[in-house]
């Protein structure tokens, strides 16, 4: 067992990564940016804006109902 992790040790020293080859790929560097803001599509944005006013319509009304400045008919 440990001569097993004497020899891993002896192949890469801890303070040098293993090297990997330089490769770089192109496509990667010239895609074009996408119509995303945060990872989320136009829709999704929209859905969360929409439930977003509904909590602060529902969170605003129930703080006037408790403060007593508007009365249930």
């Amino acid at each position: 067992m440990f001569d097993d992790l004497r020899q891993q040790a002896s192949q890469s020293p801890l303070g040098q990564p293993e090297e990997e080859p330089d490769v770089y790929d192109m496509k990667e560097a010239t895609a074009q940016p996408r119509d995303r803001l945060f990872g989320m599509t136009p829709a999704q944005r929209f859905v969360i804006a929409v439930m977003l006013l509904m909590m602060t319509l529902i969170l605003g009304s129930l703080c006037l109902l408790v403060t007593e400045k508007i009365f249930l008919p």
